[in-house]
């Protein structure tokens, strides 16, 4: 905390914090106005209800995401999912397409170019996945069968409008998220979904209160700080790799001959993996829901008896197990994409640099991939574990009532949150420790 009460000392430093404060106050205010078309009485009782009940849907596990605001169909009920999937899939194309292989390595300008081909897909998936919202709405589909939540008297104007809205709250979200990691401090879409998900532990609380009592909510309160205190150990692990630069001349100076060390995080991949695997799981579920919505007796085969049946129950094994292998597949995807031992070795070779007892280029690159893989194994392996958590949670009966209650308490959003706290905190003391740098003289 002393950190952050030096910053808010720092003229610039506190600019940045106010502007992302400011701008994710904005985000939360955004949230809660309905669309228009949305009767908001009607949609809150239903809310109430399923929170009283065990009608959690796989919309209300995606809506954690958006802090709600998916459920309450608020102008911001996109959400931050449409930018996650286009995120997803440019950097799936950078290993298929030569392409964009190239523009990732022609540095800035080519990322900038990428970051233009995300927004413009981010647009593509808000105006289909806005309209696939509404349409299950449209049908009484999204909160349950035969739950209405529009006004009665809506039109297919009044639907397209909700759709244009819902659409440009999306890209609003988007342009929210730049302009904080930009001008503010920390990742922007990483400090919006942390938003949404702060938001959400008071009155889930709440409801764990009211349906199972206090001592289970002092239960659920113990857990998450052995939780809390979990991660954050394993999020600070580093394997250090000893680093020797070898002297060399440059003019009439001598530069290199010292020792130091590269560090690799224990979790190098961060929350990247779970967030992609989890705007993921739902995606068969949306377009399912669209393409039957018109069949008031959805066909009985296969694909709905088997897939979709655990694809919408989060605490059957088959869901489990799905989530647990798409979290180590993305992680190691997501590490392979983001961090290139062979890049990593060339570098180290060019400025004089040698790990002991290994030789330079390719031999360190076949080092530095080994120690890698060894540590994605703990990694990989720890992210699956905290974010099925609570999936094993419900499998075993254990949150009852409280399904929902869970979501904001389960192991994927304390994750979430913890790692977006350390980072955002990381950034703020080193801007603290350059503003305050005196040097050598006083």
């Amino acid at each position: 905390m002393s950190a952050i009460f030096q910053a808010f000392k720092d003229h610039d430093l506190r600019r940045k914090i106010l502007i992302t404060l400011a701008l994710m106050i904005l985000y939360r205010v955004g949230a809660q106005i309905p669309t228009p078309g949305v009767d908001y009485s009607l949609i809150q009782s239903r809310l109430q209800d399923i929170s009283q009940g065990d009608q959690a849907t796989m919309f209300s596990i995606i809506g954690l995401f958006s802090g709600g605001a998916l459920l309450q169909l608020s102008i911001f009920a996109i959400g931050i999912m449409p930018y996650i999937t286009a995120s997803i899939i440019v950097q799936l194309l950078t290993v298929v397409i030569p392409k964009f292989e190239e523009l990732k390595k022609e540095g800035q300008a080519g990322q900038a170019k990428m970051t233009q081909y995300t927004r413009y897909l981010t647009v593509a998936l808000a105006l289909l996945q806005s309209a696939g919202i509404v349409a299950l709405a449209d049908r009484e589909q999204l909160l349950g069968q035969g739950m209405p939540v529009l006004i009665e008297d809506r039109n297919v104007w009044t639907l397209v409008m909700m759709i244009i809205v819902m659409t440009s709250g999306a890209i609003i979200i988007m342009w929210l998220g730049e302009i904080i990691t930009e001008k503010g401090v920390g990742n922007g879409m990483s400090l919006l979904i942390f938003a949404g998900i702060a938001t959400k532990l008071p009155s889930e609380g709440a409801i764990i209160l009211q349906n199972s009592g206090g001592v289970a909510l002092a239960i659920v309160i113990a857990a998450l700080v052995v939780l809390v205190v979990g991660i954050i150990f394993i999020e600070q692990g580093q394997r250090r790799i000893p680093v020797q630069y070898a002297k060399r001349m440059v003019g009439r100076r001598q530069y290199g001959g010292s020792a130091t060390y590269l560090p690799l995080k224990v979790n190098q991949a961060g929350v990247i993996p779970v967030i992609f695997a989890s705007s993921l799981m739902y995606v068969p579920v949306l377009i399912t829901q669209i393409v039957t919505m018109n069949d008031p007796t959805p066909p009985d085969n296969w694909w709905m008896n088997n897939v979709m049946a655990w694809l919408q129950n989060p605490g059957s094994w088959q869901y489990i197990v799905a989530y647990f292998v798409m979290i180590i597949f993305f992680s190691y995807f997501y590490v392979s994409v983001q961090y290139d031992p062979v890049d990593q070795a060339e570098n180290m070779k060019k400025y004089g640099g040698f790990i002991p007892d290994i030789r330079p280029g390719r031999p360190t690159a076949e080092y530095l991939a080994y120690v890698m893989n060894r540590l994605l194994v703990v990694g990989s392996l720890y992210l699956a574990f905290i974010a099925v958590l609570p999936n094993l949670a419900l499998d075993a009966g254990l949150a009852g009532s409280g399904q929902m209650g869970m979501s904001a308490f389960g192991g994927t959003a304390i994750l979430i949150m913890v790692s977006v706290a350390l980072t955002t905190v990381k950034q703020i003391e080193s801007q603290l420790l350059q503003s305050n740098y005196e040097g050598l003289l006083r």
